[in-house]
C-alpha cells in the first residue's frame, strides 16, 4: 500500500490533545509537509507553549496512533518533532491581515493572455499541493469565465452557508484536499455574467472575506487574463506573498507575460513575481512518450524568465491525459506516476521552495492603499 500524507492524517485525527479535547488536526497541531520516504515518516507538531505538560504523551499517542491505524512496520518513533506556534509578527496583524487569519501564504497565478491553460496549471498546482501534505484554498476569480467548477467536477454544487463566531459564512466545496469557492457555484453556468467594474470587485472581495477558509498553508488565486478590476480588487484587498505567471513558449504569449509581470512589479503594486511556468513547452504524443515536438518554439520561457531575472519554476508538456483530466475533473496532479503529474509535484516542489526565498529575503507585501483627493 502506497502511504500519502491524507493516511496519516486521518490516524493523527484520533489523537486528542487533552487540555483542549480537539484533535490534533481540528486544534492545527500537525505542521506542513507531513514527510514520506519509503516506510520512514517523519513530522512535527506544534504546541502553543514551549514546556507544555502533554508533550512527550501526545508525540507518543501520534506514534502509536501512527502505527496501528497506518502501518505497524512504519518507522515513526524518533521522527516526530515539535515547535512551539510563532507568535504573529507585526506584519501579521495588520488590519488586512485579519481578513484571512489563518492563511500563511497567499498567490496569485496570472496570465495576461487568454488560453495559456492557466486555470489547469492552478488546479493541478492546488491538487499537488494538497497531495505533498500542504492545506490548500483555492479561488476562481476569473468571475467571467469561471472554470474551476470543471476542473473539479463540481459544476452541481451549491456552497451551504455556516455560522463562524456567531457570523454567517460561505463554506467552500472541498475536493482532493483542496477547498475551491469560485462564482461559477452562484451563476446560471449556461449564461453570459453582465456585470460592471463595481460589481466585479464586490463580487470578489464577498469570495475572499465572507468565506471560511480555515487555516490554509496556501492560499491560490486563478486570474482572469488580462489587467483590470480583478487584478486592482485583490491587490488592494489582500497583500499577497507573490505572483506567479503562466506563459506558453510562443512568442505573442511571451509578449503578454511581459505585461504580467511588469504588472505586478509596478511601483505602486510591488507584488514579488515568484517565477514563471512555462505550459504546453513540448507535445509529448501517448505512443511516443519519450518523444518531445516544440509545437510552440522551444525554451520561450526560460529565455523569459532570464531576460526579466525571475525563476522558471516548471516546463509543463502538452499532452492528453492533462487535456482528459481537466475535462473529466480528474487533474493529472492526483497520479504522481504519470509523467504530467510529476511534473506538477516537481512544480509545487519548486513554487514552496521559491515561498520560502521570498520569506527569508524580503519584507512582507502591502496591500495597494487608495489616497483619495
Amino acid at each position: 500500500m502506497e502511504i500519502h500524507p491524507q493516511l496519516i492524517l486521518d490516524a493523527l485525527r484520533r489523537v486528542r490533545y487533552p487540555a483542549t479535547g480537539k484533535n490534533l488536526v481540528e486544534a492545527a497541531m500537525v505542521d506542513r509537509p507531513i514527510r514520506i520516504e519509503g516506510k520512514r515518516v517523519s513530522l512535527t507538531l506544534v504546541f502553543d507553549k514551549p514546556h507544555d505538560p502533554f508533550r512527550t504523551s501526545v508525540v507518543r499517542a501520534a506514534e502509536t496512533a501512527i502505527l496501528t491505524y497506518v502501518g505497524k512496520d512504519l518507522e515513526v518513533k524518533g521522527r516526530i518533532e515539535t515547535r512551539v506556534r510563532e507568535v504573529p509578527s507585526a506584519a501579521e496583524t495588520r488590519p488586512e491581515a485579519s481578513l484571512l487569519p489563518g492563511v500563511k501564504h497567499l498567490l496569485a497565478i496570472s496570465s495576461c493572455k487568454g488560453g495559456v491553460g492557466k486555470s489547469t496549471v492552478s488546479a493541478n498546482l492546488a491538487v499537488a499541493l494538497a497531495a505533498l501534505g500542504y492545506r490548500v484554498g483555492l479561488l476562481d476569480a476569473d468571475l467571467f469565465g469561471p472554470s474551476q467548477p470543471g476542473m473539479f467536477q463540481l459544476q452541481e454544487a451549491r456552497p451551504q452557508m455556516v455560522t463562524v463566531q456567531g457570523r454567517e459564512r460561505i463554506a467552500p466545496e472541498e475536493k482532493y484536499g483542496v477547498k475551491l469557492l469560485s462564482l461559477g457555484f452562484f451563476v446560471d453556468k449556461d449564461k453570459a455574467v453582465l456585470w460592471r467594474g463595481a460589481m466585479v470587485g464586490n463580487a470578489l472581495k464577498q469570495l475572499i472575506t465572507e468565506a471560511h477558509w480555515g487555516e490554509l498553508d496556501y492560499f491560490l488565486v486563478d486570474l482572469p487574463p488580462g489587467t483590470g478590476d480583478v487584478h486592482l480588487t485583490l491587490v488592494q484587498t489582500l497583500a499577497l506573498t507573490g505572483a506567479l505567471v503562466v506563459t506558453t513558449p510562443q512568442e505573442v504569449a511571451l509578449a503578454d507575460a511581459r505585461k504580467g509581470v511588469s504588472m505586478f512589479t509596478a511601483s505602486k503594486v510591488n507584488v514579488p513575481v515568484l517565477g514563471l511556468i512555462e505550459n504546453m513547452a513540448w507535445f509529448t504524443p501517448p505512443e511516443l512518450p519519450h518523444n518531445r515536438y516544440y509545437l510552440f518554439g522551444k525554451d520561450g520561457g526560460r529565455r523569459l524568465a532570464e531576460e526579466l531575472g525571475v525563476p522558471l519554476l516548471g516546463q509543463i508538456p502538452l499532452v492528453q491525459a492533462i487535456r482528459e483530466g481537466a475535462d473529466q475533473g480528474l487533474p493529472s496532479a492526483l497520479d504522481a506516476h504519470h509523467p504530467a503529474g510529476a511534473a506538477f509535484r516537481e512544480l509545487a516542489r519548486e513554487v514552496t521552495k521559491q515561498v520560502r526565498l521570498r520569506n527569508e529575503q524580503r519584507p512582507p507585501t502591502e496591500r495597494v492603499l487608495i489616497h483619495k483627493v
